[in-house]
């Protein structure tokens, strides 16, 4: 990040409370100072700060590389909501109904979330088999480039 960029760290800080965006932060930089940045920039602030990701990668529970096509289906979505709710995050009333109904069917139906990606719909319910104890069918090896950055940020000795 170049020095002097950044102009108010703590209006910037207040921001990320708040859960702008860093498309958003761009913008208000450009339009609020004259200031071109780019949105990685405010990601290295944040991981240089310490703040939170807003988002939560749980790469237990979505261990793939999800293709483009399939990343908005209705299992990956439930997968990510409920990675929210395991990271102490604040969920909607909606999304907290949609998870429980969700993991309700799962359970009724004795089925876990397999992913295939050299399918149409990629995601599918398979029956719960000997070793799948979480809501996935776990793959023998994770294949996701998106870890959880801020976990094996943790992992690594000193």
């Amino acid at each position: 990040m170049a020095k002097g960029k950044i102009q108010d760290e703590q209006e910037v800080i207040r921001w990320f409370e708040q859960g702008k965006t860093y498309q958003w932060m761009t913008d208000e930089y450009k339009r609020k100072y004259g200031i071109e940045t780019v949105p990685s920039m405010w990601g290295n602030f944040r991981r240089r700060r310490g703040l939170d990701r807003r988002i939560t990668r749980d790469d237990d529970l979505i261990p793939w590389e999800v293709k483009e096509k399939h990343r908005w289906k209705y299992p990956v979505a439930m997968l990510r909501v409920e990675a929210r709710l395991r990271d102490g995050r604040d969920l909607t009333e909606t999304d907290r109904a949609r998870l429980e109904s969700w993991k309700e069917m799962l359970a009724d139906e004795g089925a876990v979330v397999h992913y295939d990606p050299d399918t149409e719909d990629g995601f599918y319910y398979i029956p719960r088999q000997e070793g799948d104890t979480d809501l996935i069918h776990r793959p023998p090896r994770k294949t996701t480039a998106r870890r959880n950055a801020d976990r094996d940020r943790l992992r690594q000795p000193s």
